[in-house]
């Protein structure tokens, strides 16, 4: 059963084996070498991958992992990212024997039961020996990939109740022995994917880490492999430590959120995830016990692995950015996540839609109850987007395409304290970078008619969430769209009394008789010319937002994120002049007459 084998992939591991004593600079040094390592294999896939979604939007990530099984080293690509890949790899390593592993060789896993996240994350790997045939490494690259050869096109099955239905599981499996390609089991993975991208994308990564590993050979006959080894073993133990100093700052106690999903994709409504996370000294423990358990939910099960990673990120967001990311992150945390329950399902469970939600719910419930005592850094690792629309068709040869709405538009940027909400992606989303609209144009029959900001679509707060956007496409050839619509009754919360973001929200056939919003999911078939308009919400806002400087608000007013009466209303700011005059001023009296009448409201 995969409970039994989420415990044994969990636990701690043992330091590498070394005799020597190294001092601080030289593991620093070490540990710089490994991270660029990482860095040049997110980048060789980012350059060679053939599909967009890798090398434009770059969701991918690249982790060096020790030979116990260990975080080593990391390059940021998608910070979700970041702390799955050990899990896919540990389990490998127990078949060390058994798949005959040696210098050359690579592998892949993604199976969600076997320490994976969802399906469509690949995680290549290659393992790392020194001149003497001793393990000392493993280079991990793990991608996005457009498809998983399940029922539907890029293995989002909105009904799915089992694994199968989304696409080929690979718990563990050899691509390269000793150098050479086994090309029986390249051939198998490029049959069981719709795309021919998937060919290009899948060399990228396995010339990746054959690349890196490489380089991380030189560096240990450079370092010699007790030095790396022991390098390993401080860097690790250095984050432990200064991650327990952090939290040994915070104020003993106990801080509990709930975040709520809309529904799951047959409509089962207020899906809940419940989080207590507990400071006691140094220790913190993250407990998601009360979270839902409903055994018929449908679209809403959240890999062991994600949940995982996903707390991680969300903690590693709120203490010091100077701590190096490794394996001590997770040595400084007690993570409670209850069997059965949508963070940690039974075994073949559906979970390509968890990535989406619960996983964004968990982060945002962490970063909720973790705002009580570390309010300066709780910068919400969120994207509320449900599922970005998907749009599918084919061309004159038969070949399938498919928009999967991953171009550009504003949406789940929250305000953090001191700073509003600023730019097109959530913190969440990292180095993710949104494909041109341009070159969606030209690689899909479709026409983007509107990417503005929305008015008044901030989450009103002391330092304002970002505006979301409508985001308006015309398809000119007819094509299957995809949607799951949730974050409308629920969307991103604000901390600290800041208010909400703006909800999701979406409409097929714009325009004509035909037009609908999707209220739940859809799975429909458009006629040449339709137009989808998606307004994607906006951020959370930071703190109540009668505390908003006056002069901000008025400087919103002029750039068209809020409104004159949304100013009045939700900020108690009144002006004088006009935006289209660009004479507008703060009314100072009338200002404070407005708050002071707001608190009196409130306190009543």
């Amino acid at each position: 059963m995969s409970f039994e084998l989420n415990k044994k992939l969990s636990a701690k591991r043992e330091p590498l084996p070394t005799s020597v004593n190294i001092d601080p600079v030289t593991a620093s040094i070490i540990r710089g070498g490994l991270e660029t390592v990482c860095f040049e294999a997110a980048t060789f896939l980012g350059r060679a991958a053939s599909s967009p979604i890798i090398n434009q939007s770059n969701e991918r990530n690249a982790a060096v992992i020790d030979a116990q099984g260990r975080l080593a080293a990391v390059s940021i690509g998608t910070p979700h990212l970041t702390f799955v890949s050990q899990l896919t790899v540990r389990y490998g390593l127990g078949l060390f024997d058994e798949y005959d592993w040696g210098p050359g060789d690579v592998f892949v896993g993604n199976d969600p039961d076997y320490g994976g996240g969802h399906l469509p994350d690949y995680n290549v790997y290659a393992p790392v020996f020194d001149d003497a045939g001793e393990l000392v490494m493993i280079q991990a690259l793990q991608a996005h990939q457009g498809d998983t050869g399940g029922k539907d096109p890029g293995g989002f099955t909105l009904e799915a109740t089992d694994i199968f239905t989304e696409g080929l599981a690979i718990p563990c499996l050899k691509l390269v022995h000793r150098g050479e390609k086994r090309r029986d089991t390249i051939k198998l993975l490029e049959r069981n994917n719709r795309f021919p991208s998937f060919a290009g994308d899948l060399a990228a990564m396995i010339g990746g880490v054959q690349h890196s590993a490489k380089l991380l050979q030189e560096l240990i006959r450079k370092w010699g492999t007790d030095s790396v080894r022991a390098a390993i073993n401080y860097n690790i133990d250095d984050t432990e430590k200064r991650f327990r100093d952090e939290v040994a700052k915070w104020r003993d106690g106990k801080y509990s959120a709930d975040v709520l999903i809309d529904h799951d994709t047959l409509g089962t409504k207020d899906i809940k995830v419940h989080v207590t996370c507990t400071v006691a000294g140094d220790q913190l423990t993250v407990d998601l016990t009360g979270t839902d358990d409903r055994p018929n939910l449908v679209g809403v099960w959240n890999t062991f692995a994600n949940s995982r990673g996903y707390i991680m990120t969300q903690i590693a967001a709120s203490i010091d950015p100077a701590i190096v990311k490794n394996e001590g992150l997770f040595h400084g945390v007690e993570m409670i996540i209850p069997e059965g329950t949508i963070a940690h399902p039974p075994i073949n469970k559906p979970a390509a839609l968890g990535s989406f939600h619960p996983a964004c719910e968990i982060t945002e419930a962490v970063c909720l109850a973790l705002s009580q005592v570390a309010p300066a850094r709780s910068a919400p690792q969120v994207y509320k987007i449900g599922m970005p629309n998907a749009v599918i068709g084919f061309d004159k040869t038969g070949q399938m395409w498919m928009d999967q709405g991953v171009d550009a538009r504003t949406m789940d940027v929250s305000a953090v304290q001191g700073i509003d909400g600023w730019g097109s992606c959530p913190v969440a989303l990292g180095a993710l970078l949104l494909a041109e609209a341009e070159d969606a144009e030209s690689r899909f029959p479709i026409i983007n008619l509107n990417r503005e900001m929305t008015m008044d679509s901030e989450g009103a707060g002391r330092w304002r969430g970002q505006p979301g956007s409508l985001n308006v496409k015309k398809v000119m050839e007819p094509t299957m769209a995809m949607a799951w619509m949730v974050s409308s009754d629920h969307p991103m919360s604000g901390l600290l009394g800041g208010d909400p973001a703006s909800p999701y929200g979406n409409h097929f056939e714009v325009g004509t008789p035909n037009e609908y919003k999707i209220e739940l999911t859809a799975r429909a078939q458009l006629p040449a010319g339709a137009v989808i308009a998606y307004q994607h919400g906006g951020g959370g806002g930071f703190e109540p937002a009668i505390l908003r400087d006056p002069e901000a608000v008025k400087e919103d007013a002029l750039d068209e994120i809020v409104s004159i009466s949304r100013a009045r209303t939700k900020y108690g700011v009144a002006f004088t002049g006009s935006v289209e005059e660009y004479d507008l001023a703060v009314d100072v009296a009338a200002t404070e007459a407005l708050r002071q009448n707001m608190r009196a409201t409130a306190a009543a």
